[in-house]
């Protein structure tokens, strides 16, 4: 059986990788940060010369929302892109045939809007909030890109996921993303009698999110056949909402009838980030969770593992 080695195995997007069921064909390596430090280099070449994984998937990272990226830029940039680093060329001096890089939306310019192709990254600046994670994410996709220009032999790729929800995700709000964000808040609305919730902005901003378990699938098809898939790959469903849709639909999934209200002076992001999902189309994939349906298992999950 083929071997796996995942990086972040133990946070969302690896963990919903792992609970796949097309994850029983591999034998799956996901050591833990104590196990392996990915910032470690000597100790991330001896692992590697050890276990010998066929394909890895790179899914670690220090990630975050506004506040955290706003708060912690150096972390977001330096953190990141050591790891990134020290993977990428750790696996190029192993040899190992077969790597699916994840990326991050936030590597496009600021002011696109909606459209997002990959021939657009680099073409102008970034949203200032999270720059410093953006620049990680681009150095990762940049080096996988001239890694195999170098050596053909190799299939490596990159896969850039709009934004992701879903089990085993960050709900604290100093460190969650959008949809965990209003999970958690509402829920807390709910239980606590609050007839108020705060929106940061005002609510038009419109974001674009998918089941990790999308994601999940879509990185085990790539697997497969890796060379089927374009050097860089957007990946989500091709539809946005506004930050007001996303609260009003977590207020029905859990049953919350208070009102909004908006904070105009706090940062809302970028107004739109809408990936275009051509390539993936050509590809013949396409995420299958309905946005209600993947909050509802996600709030589930929440009530189930949050104290």
């Amino acid at each position: 059986m083929a071997r796996l080695f995942i990086t972040g195995g133990h946070g969302m997007v690896g963990l919903n990788l792992r609970a796949h069921p097309g994850i029983a064909d591999w034998e799956v390596l996901a050591p833990s940060r104590a196990e392996l430090d990915l910032c470690d280099a000597r100790a991330l070449r001896d692992w590697l010369a050890r276990q010998r994984p066929d394909a890895v998937v790179h899914a670690a990272g220090a990630v975050g929302g506004i506040q955290a990226n706003m708060a912690e830029p150096v972390r977001y940039l330096a953190g990141n892109a050591l790891i990134g680093l020290n993977l990428i060329t750790a696996c190029r001096d192993a040899g190992i045939p077969v790597l699916i890089n994840l990326s991050s939306s936030c590597v496009y310019p600021r002011d696109l809007g909606r459209d997002l192709s990959e021939e657009q990254i680099l073409t102008g600046a970034l949203e200032p909030s999270n720059e410093g994670y953006a620049l990680a994410k681009i150095m990762a996709m940049r080096l996988v890109d001239y890694t195999c220009r170098e050596d053909r032999s190799l299939q490596w790729r990159t896969l850039i996921p709009c934004n992701l929800y879903g089990p085993h995700d960050k709900f604290d709000p100093r460190r969650s993303h959008l949809l965990p964000a209003i999970i958690h808040k509402i829920h807390r609305a709910r239980v606590e009698g609050h007839e108020t919730v705060e929106i940061w902005g005002d609510g038009t901003a419109r974001r674009e999110f998918m089941y990790a378990g999308d994601l999940a699938d879509a990185i085990l098809r790539a697997l497969a056949d890796p060379s089927a898939l374009p050097q860089v790959m957007n990946v989500g469903p091709g539809v946005d909402h506004t930050i007001d849709d996303y609260y009003r639909t977590v207020a029905e999934v859990i049953g919350w009838r208070g009102r909004f209200t908006h904070e105009l002076g706090k940062p809302a992001g970028m107004r739109r980030k809408l990936l275009s999902v051509a390539r993936q189309a050509e590809w013949g994939w396409a995420p299958r969770t309905g946005l209600r349906e993947g909050i509802a298992a996600t709030y589930a999950w929440y009530l189930e593992h949050q104290p």
